[in-house]
């Protein structure tokens, strides 16, 4: 496992502090949990924009996502992106 070590502003450390106590973690599971869920947050947004852009189909949008067909079909729905293009319709189909 690796090892990241950062210089954070003292109101943020305050706020993982506080985290800390209501989630009754200590410092290194919080901050793996806090990287991993921002992290995961950054690829379906990713997966969005880009099947918004129509760079990407549905069904690698999805998977860059690391969601299912069916659940990301429902975050672009909640996203108001309409993702059936004529370019990549056959794999989206295929996809689903």
């Amino acid at each position: 496992m690796g090892t990241i070590s950062a210089r954070v502003p003292d109101e943020l450390e305050a706020e993982l502090e506080a985290y800390l106590e209501d989630e009754n973690l200590d410092r290194s599971t919080a901050v793996r949990k806090l990287l991993s869920e921002g992290l995961a947050e950054w690829q379906r947004q990713r997966a969005l924009d880009q099947l918004a852009a129509g760079t990407t189909s549905f069904g690698k949008a999805a998977e860059l996502a690391g969601m299912s067909v069916w659940d990301f079909a429902q975050l672009a729905n909640e996203h108001d992106i309409t993702w059936v293009a004529d370019e990549h319709l056959d794999s989206d189909l295929e996809a689903l």
